[in-house]
């Protein structure tokens, strides 16, 4: 069976954009326009509209989205059931991760699946922590290392890899701004000290939670994605951040900055693995997250 076409249909759906998806393809997008052109002609429907400049999804391509997503699943769990009968599992599984978590978690992660299934390849998406369970809940990952939130979607699995807290960190150079006594944190120490936070996530949440705590708002100097920009803008003495503690510790910048022995302390959160729960039906994702050992 040619599967092509769904797969062609759902990178355009994603992308919205000719050339990308035809790049994640690995197609021309001559090729990707014809394929597109005959899905719509077998179903006798427009699923894009499209001009010189935007590519967007009908009403018919929105409910065509679902039906090709869960025809590919279910197509790639069958095709892996019968090989797992023969015990050589093949295809592919796409993980997501920031970089820290990429050299981090992967090597121990993978190592020794990579050696017991030859045959699977893994794909690494790195980008923004905080897209990682959005990205993984919409279909475009299988897999995802990130913060366990608050509140666990059901929809997802998750297993957690290890523990880390949150820090306040600083430049290491002296700045009047610094607070003198953040053991002992007051609202004056704070309402004027320029804070680099995450756009969102876990990180910015918690951060936000305890300057209200504190009865103020945190003054923003700037708001970025990804921890490991931050420890770069502190480093260069722009402002205090918080980040998570593995991350400063695999920052190259790391003597650049202190942690601030900041009181209330920042909680500790999970960092772990999470998939969707239905996904696990597949026998090439069950088998990566049965090898993942769990850590309390």
């Amino acid at each position: 069976m040619d599967m092509r076409p769904l797969k062609h249909f759902l990178a355009l759906a994603d992308t919205l954009h000719f050339g990308r998806a035809s790049e994640a393809c690995h197609v021309s997008p001559s090729t990707l326009s014809r394929s597109i052109r005959q899905l719509e002609e077998s179903l006798g429907v427009r699923l894009f509209e499209r001009d010189n400049r935007h590519v967007t999804l009908t009403r018919q391509g929105h409910q065509f989205h679902d039906y090709a997503r869960d025809a590919l699943e279910e197509w790639e769990r069958l095709r892996q059931s019968m090989m797992s009968e023969a015990q050589a599992l093949t295809g592919e599984i796409s993980i997501y991760c920031s970089v820290t978590a990429s050299y981090s978690f992967l090597y121990d992660l993978l190592s020794e699946f990579r050696t017991r299934h030859p045959g699977i390849e893994l794909k690494l998406h790195t980008g923004d922590p905080a897209q990682s369970m959005p990205r993984v809940l919409a279909g475009n990952e299988d897999m995802a290392i990130t913060l366990r939130p608050r509140r666990l979607p059901e929809a997802l699995a998750f297993k957690s890899l290890t523990r880390s807290p949150l820090v306040f960190i600083a430049p290491r150079e002296p700045q009047t701004w610094i607070p003198a006594s953040p053991e002992a944190s007051r609202p004056e120490q704070w309402r004027d000290v320029p804070m680099i936070l995450s756009e969102s996530g876990l990180s910015r949440e918690v951060s936000d939670t305890w300057f209200r705590a504190l009865g103020l708002k945190p003054r923003i100097y700037a708001q970025v994605s990804g921890h490991e920009a931050i420890v770069s803008m502190v480093s260069l003495g722009f402002g205090v951040g918080v980040v998570p503690g593995i991350v400063l510790e695999a920052s190259p910048l790391a003597e650049r900055v202190r942690v601030l022995p900041v009181k209330p302390e920042l909680p500790h959160y999970d960092v772990g693995l999470c998939v969707l729960n239905r996904r696990l039906k597949s026998p090439l994702i069950h088998a990566l997250w049965a090898e993942v050992e769990e850590h309390g």
